[in-house]
């Protein structure tokens, strides 16, 4: 796979975009998995395959899936709002409205997942799975084709390493990575 820039995939702290193309990714992952767990239970109920894989979808999305809207509105986008850009301007602004829509999709939807991962039900709601797999393939598809590719061509060098400082100030990871030859 090759990255937005043209060279190869690489998904680490040095290279802030392609790590949030990588998240995208990986959200795309867990949505194929909740799809999946939607299937699974009318046959296998709550069993250990559906509670593990609700409880992979909640962490997921609890975790990684907050860092990584915390990565674009408090890291990402100021920077890209701060150049005269105005179609930037507004993708942003239409970005921060579906991140309040995604943000919503997840309340309806954790809960129904944490009664699966805990084994006190085998039911899951498809219109709240349906909507919440359609509003991030969606979103997703906008920031990897318009938000990301513009980001690469209006941030400069010091700007995308203070986005990887903070993206990996907020996972509690040391940047730059210390070289295990060095000293």
């Amino acid at each position: 796979m090759s990255n937005l820039l043209g060279g190869a995939f690489v998904s680490g702290f040095d290279n802030p975009l392609e790590m949030l193309l990588a998240c995208h990714g990986k959200m795309q992952t867990q949505c194929a998995t909740l799809h999946k767990l939607l299937q699974h239970l009318p046959s296998h109920g709550c069993d250990t395959q559906a509670r593990q894989a609700a409880q992979a979808i909640l962490r997921y999305f609890d975790t990684a899936g907050q860092n990584h809207h915390d990565d674009e509105e408090q890291d990402l986008f100021p920077p890209l709002l701060a150049t005269p850009n105005a179609e930037v301007h507004e993708l942003i602004a239409r970005l921060l409205d579906e991140h309040k829509v995604l943000d919503a999709a997840w309340q309806q939807l954790c809960p129904l997942l944490l009664a699966i991962a805990e084994g006190r039900t085998a039911e899951l709601d498809i219109k709240s799975v349906e909507h919440f797999i359609k509003v991030h393939d969606r979103h997703i598809s906008l920031e990897n084709a318009q938000l990301l590719p513009q980001a690469a061509k209006l941030l400069n060098h010091i700007q995308l390493e203070a986005l990887s400082r903070s993206m990996a100030a907020r996972r509690g990871v040391v940047f730059p990575i210390p070289d295990p030859n060095d000293g």
